[in-house]
């Protein structure tokens, strides 16, 4: 296990997250691109890894059946998503990589939702690009 520190933009969110293993991996899916501004960047903690300072700040709504996204409600940073299946406060957190105070060292594991990627951008290595189907099929999902 590996101890990252983070915050969001104001700092009114801080945490320390245990990350095993250290690889980030990027959403396409038009619902990150709306809520990041772009691709999410994030990087996989589990639920008892994750310990927040101060939650007071933090903002949570439902995204979708499946998922809700959290910001901080000071300074509006994009924070994390939940794949919680519809329960409110279950599931690992996908923290976004940016809020690291170190963000060095994480390995580049898949990006998701690849096919919906705009064609203004590419990322390079070589990993897993899954479409949308496929992603959707690794999560039990629908489409």
């Amino acid at each position: 296990m590996e101890e990252r520190t983070g915050q969001c933009m104001c700092g009114a969110v801080r945490f320390t997250a245990r990350l095993d293993p250290a690889k980030a991996h990027v959403c396409h899916c038009p619902q990150c691109r709306r809520w990041a501004g772009s691709a999410f960047f994030g990087v996989t903690v589990a639920k008892g890894d994750m310990a927040i300072e101060d939650a007071s700040a933090v903002r949570t709504f439902r995204s979708s059946d499946w998922a809700s996204r959290s910001s901080c409600g000071t300074c509006g940073s994009t924070l994390w998503y939940r794949f919680d299946q519809g329960e409110d406060g279950a599931g690992d957190y996908e923290l976004a990589v940016g809020l690291l105070d170190d963000a060095n060292g994480l390995v580049m594991e898949r990006e998701i939702f690849a096919d919906e990627r705009p064609d203004c951008w590419a990322l390079v290595g070589d990993h897993p690009r899954l479409s949308r189907k496929e992603t959707l099929a690794e999560f039990g999902m629908d489409g």
